[in-house]
Order: structure tokens, then sequence, then C-alpha cells
């Protein structure tokens, strides 16, 4: 997912997006130690949607503060 479309979603549907990305990461961690993973480039697409969400989820958390 873009960051851009990411950044219009709620906080709530952002850390539901974490939550359901970690879940996908783990089945593909498991096809992968058992060698059923049929595209390995999606571990990294996966980890990195994570790191946006998270990173959003942070910056509107400092902005926040700040104020």
């Amino acid at each position: 997912m873009k960051a851009k479309r990411m950044a219009e979603l709620t906080n709530d549907e952002l850390q539901k997006k974490v939550r359901d990305y970690k879940d996908e990461l783990f089945n593909l961690r498991f096809q992968l130690a058992t060698g059923q993973l049929d595209n390995p480039m999606r571990i990294g697409e996966v980890r990195k949607n994570i790191a946006r969400a998270k990173t959003l989820l942070r910056q509107r958390e400092l902005k926040g503060q700040s104020v």
C-alpha cells in the first residue's frame, strides 16, 4: 500500500493494518521455512508496509504532543 493512501487512514485503521501485516509476515516466514513460499519479494514489501504505517502513527503522535 502506498504511503499516500495509508495517510488517509485513521489511527485505529493503521493499527489494524500493522497487526494484519505482522500476521501476514509471520505466515510468509513460515512458508519460507517450509519451502512453500512462491514470491519471496513479498516479505520485503510487507516489512516496508509495516514501517510505513508505524512511521505515520509516530508522526501523528509527535504532532499531537508538540502543541
